[in-house]
């Protein structure tokens, strides 16, 4: 892929806002369970990376998926995996939906404030029962008239306290399995609408994650996104977008905690010499690297798949494929960098252990390793049965 100026001042731009208005406030997020989206968003509006393939129409930027990649690998080095993974859930969770599908009424009512960051938005689809099986949710909204009747619960949901709009999947006819659901913009303060409790996570601990509950809640059959019967198609390519950002950004914190551990075991002596002069240390770090640079160079061609406009089932392969190798070396990579700071990198005062305690999250959220093989084995024709 190649990078104009015009990529670079973009990083630039991204990665001074990282170094001035996250990392050195990321400790007092990670004390308190959450960073203040309200006031974080409007910063990052203001270089462009909450709407950067929206329209220019509803204040987008109108660039290609490319900028895309440059945002989440700058992103990627922030220092706490909970701020790095809300930022994506405004970007590439909440919003690509209603970017694509939306009327422009909602897109004027609800996306360019969250463009803006004057709104903060959540992906309302997982469910106590339903968690990877998007399937199996059992939200439902029932039509009355023109006004959706939403009755259900939502849990592990980012952004859930401070949020001022979902994109929720519920159940919008009887019909079984991915069949009848549909994308609903719900604004929380909508009567009917709580949460439940905000959840003590291992990891990630800056952002908030909420259940949330619909008793009898009204909103206009309006703010459906999309078509009617249509959700669970349109949050499988939704998917997609967040799979692709998460492997982005996990790629380049991986290559910073790897950075960060050289430098460490340049420095740090043990029986006479630093560790970085123990040829075993020098060649498990060089495999990582390698590891690494490889996943680095394969986001940098889905990206380029996705510019270019690539078939829909190729970048769902190379997504999937992209987060289960993301998911799996980023584990490995924490645990290096935990064993080579010795018992400094279990302290909670060194960042290893809040690396160690976040990455364990990618392998599960936005569907699991299994299910990425799954997905991949069925788009191999393995299973013997269609994606």
């Amino acid at each position: 892929m190649q990078f104009t100026d015009e990529h670079e001042q973009f990083r630039h731009s991204v990665r001074e806002l990282v170094e001035r208005e996250i990392n050195p406030h990321v400790d007092a997020w990670e004390e308190s369970g959450m960073f203040p989206a309200h006031e974080l968003f409007p910063k990052l509006a203001a270089v462009g990376i909450l709407g950067l393939e929206y329209d220019e129409e509803f204040g987008g930027a109108g660039a290609d998926h490319s900028f895309t990649l440059v945002y989440g690998e700058e992103v990627g080095r922030c220092t706490a995996g909970g701020v790095a993974m809300a930022i994506s859930v405004q970007t590439d969770m909440a919003t690509p939906a209603l970017a694509t599908f939306g009327t422009t009424e909602l897109k004027e009512r609800f996306l360019r404030p969250a463009i803006a960051g004057h709104h903060v938005a959540a992906i309302a689809v997982t469910e106590p029962d339903a968690g990877s099986d998007v399937a199996a949710i059992r939200t439902r909204a029932i039509r009355d008239g023109d006004e959706w009747v939403i009755n259900g619960t939502k849990l592990y949901i980012t952004n859930g306290t401070q949020a001022d709009w979902l994109c929720l999947l519920a159940r919008t006819s009887d019909e079984g399995g991915s069949r009848g659901m549909s994308q609903i913009v719900v604004p929380t303060d909508t009567p009917g609408f709580s949460v439940s409790r905000k959840l003590d996570k291992l990891g990630q601990r800056s952002s908030d994650t909420a259940e949330l509950s619909f008793v009898d809640m009204r909103v206009p059959v309006d703010n459906t996104i999309g078509t009617i019967g249509q959700g669970f198609q349109q949050q499988m390519a939704q998917f997609q977008n967040e799979r692709l950002i998460a492997n982005y950004m996990s790629c380049a914190n991986m290559r910073h905690a790897l950075d960060r551990t050289i430098s460490y075991v340049k420095e740090r002596k043990a029986f006479g010499k630093t560790l970085a002069d123990q040829q075993w240390i020098q060649y498990k770090l060089a495999e990582l690297i390698a590891e690494v640079d490889l996943l680095h160079e394969y986001n940098r061609a889905c990206a380029e798949t996705v510019v270019h406009a690539g078939d829909a089932l190729t970048i769902a392969k190379m997504a999937s494929i992209g987060k289960l190798k993301a998911g799996r070396l980023n584990r490995e990579v924490a645990d290096l960098a935990m064993q080579f700071h010795g018992g400094i990198g279990y302290m909670e005062e060194t960042w290893t252990a809040r690396y160690y305690r976040d990455s364990r999250l990618l392998s599960i959220g936005g569907g699991a390793d299994e299910v990425m093989l799954r997905i991949i084995a069925q788009l191999e024709g393995i299973s013997g049965s269609k994606a």
